[in-house]
């Protein structure tokens, strides 16, 4: 499904199944082979007792929701996204569109700083609370990456993690706003349908997501074709995703999971989201680790750089298989 549509599919399923919850607490080594599980049945879990300190949580979301208040036309003045900066409805640069509005920083804080001038009235406080919780989100991300190399048994237990170390790292973050009365660009308010589509189904194209909302639910993962299961929304928690580079790495093992976020406007509150991408550098190579390559089981991808991964996204629309560009063959059956 491509997201220009406003509206989501009628015909498909909706059913409630009970997603992993992994508690980053317990005793590692059973804390490894969780994840290493989930990544495999669904490539998407949640994590709690994480130690992430709620009030860099707080300040966030009180800083964020300030500036989602403000008038449409105060909000332009932090946009457009190219890619950087506010956006209102526009996805992407191919035509998607979607019932949210945004603002995407990369993860430099010389850059979150430079940004914040355009967003909030008190641009340090903006900008110490965003640079806060990337900080926090990489930590956690590299945390769980390592975990999954352990789990994997790869002689390299930070293959994965030493990629968002790196300074040159190419991670981004990203926080979505679902008004239940969004006003477009013109300030004119949509409200056709009381179930819109947020922000349209795809898969991450990154390494791992870290998604943290609101108390308001609508966030929905595919796990087959036509099913949807919704994840009930929880503010302690957060919940990862596997992304593409992942699948690739692990060579078809870990599946990057179709999601989407619909927008309820028959609710009384918005919802707020907060997405921290890991991302490796530009020039990373991403193939198939050789502990995940057997006789029976070759590398499914072609290698490639992250660079020339993201010129493909960025051509691409919202709901396409990137990953069908770079495969190894076309056979049907290596594919699968």
């Amino acid at each position: 499904m491509v997201a220009a549509s406003p509206n989501p599919i009628h015909n498909e399923k909706i059913e409630a199944i009970e997603l992993p919850i992994i508690d980053l607490s317990a005793e590692r080594s059973q804390v490894r082979n969780l994840i290493v599980k989930a990544c495999e049945d669904y490539g998407f879990f949640k994590v709690i007792n994480h130690g992430v300190p709620q009030d860099i949580v707080a300040k966030l979301e009180e800083q964020s929701l300030s500036f989602f208040a403000k008038t449409m036309v105060e909000k332009q003045r932090a946009g457009p996204a190219i890619p950087f900066g506010y956006g209102c409805k526009t996805i992407g640069f191919t035509g998607d569109m979607g019932e949210v509005e945004y603002l995407l920083f990369d993860t430099n804080p010389i850059s979150i700083a430079q940004r914040s001038k355009t967003i909030s009235n008190e641009p340090t406080k903006f900008s110490s609370a965003v640079s806060g919780y990337i900080e926090a989100m990489k930590d956690l991300a590299c945390e769980i990456l390592d975990l999954i190399g352990e789990g994997l048994w790869v002689p390299d237990t930070s293959v994965f993690s030493r990629m968002i170390r790196d300074v040159e790292n190419d991670s981004f973050f990203r926080l979505n706003h679902y008004p239940h009365h969004l006003k477009d660009c013109t300030n004119n308010i949509n409200s056709s349908c009381s179930s819109k589509v947020g922000f349209g189904e795809h898969n991450d194209p990154q390494i791992l997501t870290l998604l943290r909302s609101n108390d308001v639910g609508g966030l929905q993962i595919s796990p087959k074709d036509g099913l949807w299961v919704p994840a009930p929304s929880d503010p302690t928690a957060f919940w990862v995703n596997v992304g593409d580079l992942l699948q690739v790495m692990t060579n078809g093992r870990f599946v990057s999971v179709r999601h989407r976020a619909l927008n309820n406007s028959s609710n009384s509150k918005s919802r707020m989201s907060m997405a921290y991408f890991a991302t490796p550098p530009l020039n990373a190579c991403i193939n198939a680790l050789p502990e995940m390559v057997t006789p029976e089981k070759p590398p499914l991808y072609k290698p490639f750089t992250w660079g020339e991964y993201k010129n493909t996204l960025y051509s691409l629309r919202l709901g396409d298989i990137r990953l069908n560009h770079f495969r190894a063959s076309t056979n049907d059956e290596l594919a699968s």
